[in-house]
């Protein structure tokens, strides 16, 4: 989470409002939630750390991100048992003595490297692009380090992700509200949250980021990233009408901006597929996968990421419909055998998508099995 809370009593202050603390920044509803906290809370002793540290934003990020890479370093540690940071050739850290990580799909001995290594790395390639005015495909390319491995090019995940999250985050949050770095540090920190399972933190922090965007006008292009990301923690968080409506108006609003055989189109119809299949909407569901399915095999190929997404959610859709046929339900096995083979090659056994196919197949297999031998 991010700092949008009065120290004290919780009252939501948004990014903007309330009192801050003259020295440290520590923010309050007002002047008497401060002075509790001054000479009940322990504000007294912690002020001084809090502003060396680059004030109260700043304090928590460190805190923050110092206790993701230890959860990281011990999730990985049978994985990463015996091997060298690939940027540092250390087993541990010099300076932070923290141990390795690896969440992506490199294989045997490649991939293994320390939070804080991959941090500097995307941090230092960041900062050549803003020192030497590079390109916005550079730069694109270049940010990619803060959520990809460089090696393999696929995304992070889980706690790991989560503790990249945090490290962009303390590392551009002291830049202006406007600045494009710190505003993608806050999509980076939501994404890692969400990665990690936090999605209570995370809400906080996509409700902030909407919020800037919109007081700072933002392209409408930035507002339906955000606006999705909202809508995925409303309904991890079970708020499913909630997240469908806002869903719905970002896939009609990027049909009219960019048109269905854009690669975001997709997604956001996925998104609002994935949420109807959930409010057992199934007929709207299968009706929309059916239409987008053969565009992201077209437009994105068979192996990707999204591609292999779309197919699994209908498959989903399939079996959770009551009405669904033997045929339907043959249908949802083989689509996702084909696609579970697919996802092991490309990603990896221990990926989420991976996982989840897998799991997702089982669920098929038992619901074409009870079919099959349900009395007639």
């Amino acid at each position: 989470m991010i700092l949008t809370q009065c120290a004290v009593c919780a009252t939501d202050l948004g990014l903007t409002l309330g009192k801050k603390c003259g020295r440290c920044s520590t923010r309050y509803c007002g002047p008497e939630c401060q002075v509790q906290h001054w000479e009940q809370g322990g504000h007294d002793k912690l002020c001084k750390p809090i502003k060396k540290a680059g004030g109260a934003e700043q304090y928590n990020a460190n805190k923050k991100y110092a206790e993701a890479v230890t959860v990281a370093a011990e999730k990985c540690a049978d994985d990463t048992k015996g091997q060298t940071c690939y940027i540092c050739t250390q087993a541990l850290h010099w300076k932070t003595k923290e141990g390795l990580v690896r969440g992506c799909a490199c294989r045997g001995t490649a991939g293994f490297a320390h939070v804080s290594c991959l941090a500097e790395e995307a941090k230092v390639l960041v900062a050549e692009v803003e020192e030497n005015n590079l390109s916005g495909k550079v730069g694109n390319e270049r940010w990619a380090r803060w959520y990809a491995c460089s090696l393999c090019e696929q995304r992070y995940h889980g706690v790991v992700k989560c503790a990249l999250g945090w490290a962009c985050w303390k590392t551009y949050l002291g830049r202006p509200e406007g600045n494009s770095s710190r505003r993608s540090a806050m999509t980076q920190l939501g994404n890692g949250l969400a990665n990690a399972g936090h999605h209570e933190d995370e809400l906080s922090v996509r409700e902030a980021e909407l919020a800037m965007e919109r007081r700072l006008d933002a392209p409408e292009e930035d507002v339906f990233v955000t606006q999705s990301n909202l809508a995925s923690t409303y309904r991890e968080l079970g708020l499913i009408e909630k997240a469908t409506d806002m869903l719905r108006n970002v896939y009609s609003g990027r049909v009219r901006l960019k048109g269905e055989e854009d690669q975001e189109t997709i997604i956001a119809a996925l998104n609002y597929a994935s949420n109807l299949g959930q409010l057992r909407r199934f007929e709207e569901a299968k009706s929309l996968l059916r239409k987008i399915m053969p565009v992201a095999r077209r437009i994105l190929g068979e192996t990707h990421e999204i591609t292999l997404r779309t197919r699994k959610i209908y498959a989903q859709v399939l079996y959770n419909d009551p009405g669904a046929t033997l045929d339907d339900l043959r249908e949802t096995a083989a689509t996702l055998e084909e696609t579970g083979r697919i996802a092991r090659r490309v990603f990896g056994d221990t990926h989420p998508l991976t996982v989840d196919i897998e799991g997702s197949l089982q669920t098929a297999r038992a619901v074409l099995f009870a079919h099959i031998t349900a009395p007639a």
